[in-house]
């Protein structure tokens, strides 16, 4: 079902990746250090976001994980937990 002359999408241009920058720079002052995906019973999957611990004081990060979570959703209509690692 190939047609003649179409080129291979590029890595960068998949929507994988351009989730990934976008999760990126939603984030932005602080750094993702993991990401976990969690599968409901339902089948709802939702992605858990661990970001880094030194960038919970700076910036107020803290307030700002519920906001991380809704402009994630809104541009890319996938849930997203944001938390700092429990120690």
């Amino acid at each position: 079902f190939k047609r003649k002359g179409l080129q291979v999408r590029p890595r960068s241009r998949t929507l994988t990746a351009v989730h990934e920058a976008i999760l990126e720079d939603v984030v932005a002052p602080s750094e993702i250090l993991g990401k976990r995906t969690r599968i409901g019973v339902d089948g709802s999957k939702v992605m858990k976001i661990i970001l880094d611990p030194k960038d919970k004081d700076k910036d107020n990060v803290e307030a700002k994980l519920a906001t991380f979570s809704a402009v994630y959703k809104k541009l890319t209509n996938k849930e997203a937990v944001f938390m700092f690692p429990t120690a």
